[in-house]
C-alpha cells in the first residue's frame, strides 16, 4: 500500500527550521500502514528536509549559523535570482529523509524530530509525505 499527503509550512525567516514531525505522524496514522517506511520530501531546490535533535533549541540555532557561514549570501554567485547560497544549502541538507515505520509509528530516536529546513524565506512552501509499507 501506498499512501501520499501533501502538506503546507510556512516560514516566517529566510534561514529556519521547523519541526513537522508531528504532520509526518499524523499523515502515518492516516494511511493505514503497520509496517513500512516513511518519505517526508521537501518540493523546492531552495528548502531541505533533516532530521536531528529537538530537545536542546541550540542545536537548530548552531545548524543554521555553521550552514550559514559554510555558505553566505554572496554577490559573486552567477545565479540571477540571488539565492545561490539557499540553492547550495538544501544540497547539502538534503531533499527528503526515509523514516522506518513500526506498528503504526514512525521509528525516531529519544530526542530525533523531522525539520523542513528553510533558506530562501519567508514563504508559504510544501513537502510530501509518503508512506509505503502493509
Amino acid at each position: 500500500m501506498v499512501s501520499h499527503t501533501e502538506i503546507s509550512i510556512s516560514t516566517q525567516q529566510r534561514n529556519q527550521m521547523k519541526d513537522i514531525t508531528a504532520q509526518a505522524e499524523r499523515a502515518m496514522k492516516e494511511s493505514g500502514i503497520a509496517n513500512g517506511i516513511c518519505v517526508v520530501s521537501s518540493m523546492h531546490t531552495t528548502a531541505g528536509i533533516t532530521i536531528n535533535e529537538n530537545a536542546d533549541p541550540a542545536v537548530v540555532h548552531d545548524i543554521l549559523w555553521k550552514t550559514g557561514s559554510l555558505v553566505p549570501v554572496d554577490t559573486s554567485f552567477q545565479h540571477r535570482e540571488g539565492n545561490s547560497d539557499s540553492h547550495i544549502k538544501t544540497s547539502l541538507v538534503g531533499l527528503s529523509v526515509h523514516i522506518p515505520v513500526k506498528n503504526g509509528k514512525l521509528i525516531l530516536g529519544t530526542w530525533q524530530s523531522v525539520y523542513f529546513c528553510e533558506f530562501d524565506g519567508p514563504r508559504s512552501r510544501r513537502a510530501t509525505i509518503t508512506c509505503i509499507g502493509e
